[in-house]
Formats: structure tokens, sequence, C-alpha cells
């Protein structure tokens, strides 16, 4: 594996336009709608609010932002407190496979436990098995249930 080229750091309002390009192809690998001018607002809302979460950038320093981590806040009692949804991870193609993904969900477990989150979600598609395999060899599991979404 290539030694990791990259800084990890808090996002801030100055990489909102690197993150938001970054989450077009994102999205549409996820079939997700995607309408940068609809998620610009609730992107600087979280940046500006710590408690409801936390956006964390790999930066090269030859090439900028090249990856980054979304984690929202939640609270259930099944974890006694407050969990958290890892709601985007995403590499740019230039840097997979060079331990950006885990150094960021490193960053983000991190993060997570610092902020008294007891437990750490995350969606995978069924058609993702590399994904599968990098947060299962860090320790997410399984649960013996499916998410269902109503949107209000």
């Amino acid at each position: 594996m290539p030694a990791l080229d990259v800084t990890i750091r808090p996002a801030t309002n100055d990489d909102v336009a690197s993150i938001l390009a970054w989450m077009v192809p994102f999205n549409a690998h996820e079939h997700i709608p995607f309408s940068p001018a609809k998620v610009e607002p609730a992107l600087r809302a979280l940046l500006a609010d710590a408690g409801i979460g936390f956006v964390r950038v790999a930066v090269s320093a030859s090439q900028g932002v090249v990856a980054y981590v979304i984690v929202t806040f939640g609270f259930d009692l099944e974890f006694a407190g407050r969990d958290a949804f890892v709601t985007e991870l995403f590499v740019a193609e230039t840097h997979r496979g060079s331990g950006v993904a885990r150094a960021l969900l490193d960053t983000a477990e991190r993060d997570a436990r610092a902020n008294d989150v007891r437990a750490l979600h995350l969606f995978v598609r069924p058609d993702n098995p590399g994904a599968y395999r990098l947060y299962e060899s860090i320790g997410f599991e399984r649960v013996p249930r499916d998410v269902l979404t109503k949107k209000l």
C-alpha cells in the first residue's frame, strides 16, 4: 500500500465547493438524486453546528480535497445514548487503495467517541463487496434488520 499522502482535518466553509463537487460522483454511484443547490445549505448548517455531526476531509498537497466523510448524530435507547451515522464516505479514484478511506473512518470513529457516540452506523449498497470488506475489517457488523425510510 502506498504511503498516505494526505492530511485529514475538519472541513470548513472553504471546502464546501470541493465537497459538493465530490458529492456528484458519490450520489451517482449510489443512485441518489442530487442537487448541489439543495444540499449546500444543509452542508453549511452541518459545518456550523458541531451538535449535529461533523465533516472531515482528506487533503492532498497537490490536488486539494480528495476524500471526505460525513457523520451525523442521533440518539437511541438501544445504545443508551448518542449514536451516529457515517452518511457519506467518498475517496477520489486517484487515492483509492491507498488507505485514505480507512484513515477517514479511523478519524470518524475517534471523533465520534470524543462526542460520546456509543454506536456508529453506515449504509452499504449490497452490490459493493469491497466496501463490505473494508467496513467489516474495522469492526462494523451486519445487524439482522432492514432500514426503511419515509421522507417527510
